[in-house]
Order: C-alpha cells, then structure tokens, then sequence
C-alpha cells in the first residue's frame, strides 16, 4: 500500500486553481502592494508564485497586518481563542472589504 503525499500543497487542486482567462502570472502592482500597520487583510493565495505562500488552511482567513518583515508582512488573527501569526509576501493579501472582521 502506497502512503498519499502529506506535503504543503496537498489537496489543494480546487484551492490552487485559477479560472482561465486569469491564468500566468498576475500583473507586477499586485506584487509591489503596500500595506499599513493595523490594516485588515484577507490572506487570497497567489498559486503561480510560491514564494512567502502562507499555508493553504488560512486561505480566506481576514487579519490584521503587525509589522512588515523584508518584503513581507506579520499578519495575527485568532484561531479557536488563540492569537496565531503568519509571515505572508503581499502577492498573497487582498484588501479586506470594509465590514469584515476576524478579531
């Protein structure tokens, strides 16, 4: 019996896939977004560009920007009652819309 693969981007097909006129990579402002401290973001992985992927579980996950990290950003939301960070290139964060909240 053959184990099925455990790596980061398993069972992720429907997650990863992109609609087809939306296909390749996506255009340079996405990746040269700013963010400021406090900000809300929504974590929308970019799947044609792995680099500062948070893990495909937040995907749709709305928190709050802590501090920038390099090119990158901290980003802290609750998670059952826990305050969890993630580090996340901003190609991977939309804007959240106006009304949402995590906290």
């Amino acid at each position: 019996m053959v184990k099925s693969s455990k790596g980061f981007r398993s069972r992720s097909r429907g997650t990863f896939t992109k609609e087809v006129r939306e296909r390749g990579m996506p255009p340079v402002n996405r990746f040269l977004r700013r963010f400021e401290i406090g900000d809300k973001v929504a974590v929308r992985i970019e799947p044609s560009d792995p680099h500062g992927q948070p893990h495909p579980r937040y995907q749709g996950r709305v928190c709050t920007v802590v501090a920038r990290s390099g090119r990158s950003y901290r980003i802290e939301f609750l998670d059952g009652g826990k305050r969890k960070e993630l580090i996340a290139a901003p190609i991977h964060l939309i804007p959240s819309p106006a009304g949402a909240a995590d906290d």
